[in-house]
């Protein structure tokens, strides 16, 4: 299928920049092409920021934008203002950042939950209304939102609203010593980002994105992924269990996976590798269950061993 050998040109690609970080770079090229939204949540330094810009770079024919979040960024600074022309006497909307194809939410947490939520119907529904007047966005629309955890200082947990309407959130960590020795002779001289031509084309991203959508997903498997979303609503320590969307982003996020290891259809352990990151974010415990140490991954993990998977 020559859409799995665009898909994996374009991993290749960023994991030539991005360093030892393939299982991560896979899950968020696949949020990419499943039409979803990723949160990269881990420390200053992992190379957050540098995974973004790569994935753009790789992109020919893509409008990448970034926006800094701060305490004092509004909710226009995202989407757009309109302005009174003096010629005409008329307003006229000056589209925001978000009328993009790749945005970068850089340290989203650091923004008040006001402008966080600015994004919400972006997100959720490709679409931005302002003022009354409804804006579409075309095209592939991928944000990719970084933030530091929520205990340090200067920063705002994000609403619930917001952490749904991700498909995924993954870590990147600390990577081995050889791979930091080879970060190292990477930048020696400049930045590998810097150097990057584009592998793929705008068009060639929505054909990948259309290609995964035609692999099979059976009856048996949509009722495990179902299973799996429903089995955290009857837990006594989740305050807020997962929603369908859920669900959704399961079904798609394992057809794009599939798709990049050549299958024509979706196996049981695929919708088990990617179901810690797309289900635990999601889930909001209980503040007894919170302090006691308990941890949504966890659960997760616990819940893919229990629920029987169809053979």
């Amino acid at each position: 299928m020559i859409e799995t050998e665009w898909a994996n040109r374009l991993e290749q690609a960023v994991n030539a920049v991005v360093r030892g970080q393939e299982g991560t770079v896979r899950r968020v090229l696949a949020c990419l092409f499943s039409g979803g939204h990723v949160l990269l949540e881990d420390f200053p330094g992992t190379g957050k920021t540098t995974l973004a810009k790569a994935i753009a770079k790789s992109v020919g024919g893509a409008e990448f934008k970034r926006v800094q979040f701060t305490p004092d960024l509004l909710p226009s600074d995202i989407l757009g203002v309109s302005v009174l022309d003096p010629r005409t006497q008329e307003f006229r909307f000056h589209h925001g950042p978000v009328f993009t194809d790749i945005l970068l939410a850089d340290e989203i947490n650091r923004a008040s939950p006001r402008t966080q939520s600015a994004l919400l119907e972006a997100m959720g529904e490709r679409q931005v209304t302002v003022e009354g007047n409804r804006y579409d966005l075309d095209g592939i629309f991928f944000v990719i939102a970084t933030q530091n955890p929520v205990e340090f200082r200067g920063t705002y947990p994000l609403p619930e609203a917001q952490m749904d309407r991700f498909a995924m959130q993954c870590k990147l960590g600390y990577v081995n010593a050889a791979d930091e020795a080879m970060i190292l002779a990477d930048q020696r001289e400049s930045h590998p980002v810097d150097a990057m031509q584009p592998v793929l084309t705008r068009e060639e991203v929505m054909q990948i994105s259309a290609a995964s959508r035609q692999i099979r997903f059976s009856d048996e498997l949509r009722h495990y992924a179902v299973s799996l979303v429903a089995a955290t609503r009857g837990i006594p320590e989740i305050q807020l269990a997962a929603s369908p969307r859920a669900s959704l982003a399961l079904m798609k996020v394992s057809q794009v996976i599939s798709l990049f290891e050549g299958r024509e259809f979706v196996v049981p352990e695929v919708i088990q590798s990617v179901a810690e990151d797309v289900i635990a974010h999601r889930l909001v415990l209980a503040p007894e269950s919170k302090y006691s140490g308990m941890d949504a991954r966890q659960i997760v993990r616990d819940l893919v061993a229990k629920v029987p998977a169809p053979v």
